[in-house]
């Protein structure tokens, strides 16, 4: 019946006026809405409210407002943190579509625009499209009563703002997109607390509404710093991960964790979860590992049978560089782990695989290049809004590409362009300010 009332009163004589009025509602609305994964024929879409209510998004091409299409409608409760993920299931490919979301019947007003884009069709039919993403890890955002004392460890959201301000895709998080802290990682109360402080804040909202938002986590969303498998409350603090984030999948093929793949064009995408199955840094022991085998095995499994331009692999701690600091894939114990992924894409000849990192609280470009063997590429974005790593340009990593490394806040742009016999991908890092500091081309091999 809402729903039919609604379309009674757009195809009568309102039409965007009544999607632009908002009301009582407009008061429930705790953060977003967001976009979630979107593929040919189906879009997620994300909100959360601060109280139980029903949410429902309505949406419609550009200048088709007569031709407005539904969601299905949830009501939101406290076990799931009063969120909501719904999908757009009447859309088609290679198109725009402007969004509205609605509270308890009634259109909500917002500063900003919101719209996704669903992927075309494009095989079989001429080159792939060109499109461009935008990429950062660690996002701190201050509550005074629960940090330690003295300067503000986070700072300078305007970031997310100049992120929002690029005209990509979407957006891919790598990892700490929240910071736990100690009144947080013991309690579900405290997890969720934490998701929704930091999901909350004005700054971050149009990155999220304006284009897809996929998600990896790393140890500051998963737990303490530094957690590993024997986490406690690792099925709660991945509970939080699913419910404030709408990635395609939430585990493969019955592999526990965040991890997840997407296609977008021509390109693979395999997130992947450094936690889960991650043994103690301080644990002596042979075959130490970070991805598990299972998860190790689904990834080899998914590099081979890849046709993509370009294989992305986006992980929460760098893997390439050789400093062997911190929790860098060469440091306490993992590095023969490391060693066998390089050997299984040298063994196989894997052209063209990529590593997107973070993490490390400073950004850099690590290329792994011998004789005969296809190069590999580990670009690291860190951090957002986090503290910096002021001192990370004196990290002897012999992979380093001269130049190619930045100390203070920042954020990845990667535009994917080119005929499909000649891609490319020219990868930018920008600081919080939305200046330039570095660029590099990658060129498909």
């Amino acid at each position: 019946m809402i729903a039919k009332n609604l379309k009674s009163l757009i195809f009568g004589s309102l039409l965007l006026i009544a999607i632009s009025v908002s009301g009582q509602q407009a008061g429930l609305l705790q953060s977003g809405p967001m976009v979630g994964y979107a593929d040919m024929q189906e879009v997620m879409l994300w909100v959360q409210t601060s109280k139980s209510a029903k949410v429902q998004f309505a949406y419609h091409e550009p200048g088709k407002e007569q031709n407005l299409m539904l969601t299905a409608e949830k009501t939101t409760s406290p076990e799931e943190a009063f969120t909501a993920k719904l999908i757009a299931d009447k859309v088609e490919p290679g198109k725009t579509y402007i969004y509205r979301l609605l509270i308890n019947g009634e259109f909500i007003k917002l500063p900003y625009p919101t719209q996704f884009e669903t992927q075309e069709i494009w095989k079989w039919r001429g080159d792939a499209p060109d499109f461009s993403f935008l990429t950062g890890s660690c996002a701190y955002i201050n509550q005074t009563e629960h940090d330690r004392p003295g300067d503000p460890y986070g700072g300078e959201y305007q970031i997310f703002e100049n992120m929002a301000g690029h005209d990509t895709e979407f957006m891919l998080w790598l990892g700490d997109n929240v910071y736990l802290r100690e009144p947080d990682w013991n309690t579900k109360t405290g997890i969720q607390n934490r998701y929704t402080h930091t999901r909350s804040i004005a700054e971050m909202q149009e990155l999220l509404g304006s284009r897809s938002n996929y998600a990896i986590w790393d140890d500051h969303d998963y737990g303490p710093n530094n957690s590993d498998k024997g986490f406690i409350n690792k099925h709660l603090t991945h509970e939080a991960f699913d419910l404030f984030w709408a990635n395609p999948t939430t585990g493969v093929h019955g592999i526990e964790g965040a991890i997840t793949a997407f296609q977008w064009a021509d390109l693979d995408f395999f997130l992947l979860d450094n936690r889960w199955y991650r043994d103690a840094n301080g644990l002596e022991k042979e075959d130490k590992t970070i991805l598990g085998q299972k998860q190790l095995e689904w990834l080899f499994d998914n590099l081979l049978a890849s046709q993509a331009s370009f294989k992305i692999i986006a992980l929460g701690g760098q893997f390439l560089s050789d400093v062997g600091l911190y929790e860098t894939y060469s440091a306490n114990g993992f590095n023969d782990e490391r060693l066998k992924i390089i050997d299984f894409i040298k063994k196989h000849h894997l052209k063209n695989v990529v590593f997107i990192t973070g993490d490390v609280h400073f950004s850099e470009v690590s290329k792994y290049a011998e004789a005969d063997c296809p190069t590999i590429w580990d670009l690291t974005f860190s951090t957002m809004s986090a503290g910096p790593n002021k001192r990370g340009h004196e990290w002897d990593n012999s992979f380093r590409v001269l130049g190619k490394v930045y100390t203070d806040r920042n954020f990845g742009l990667i535009k994917v362009s080119g005929p499909l016999s000649e891609r490319k991908l020219e990868v930018y890092c920008y600081d919080t300010n939305d200046q330039l500091q570095y660029e590099v081309i990658i060129e498909k091999e």
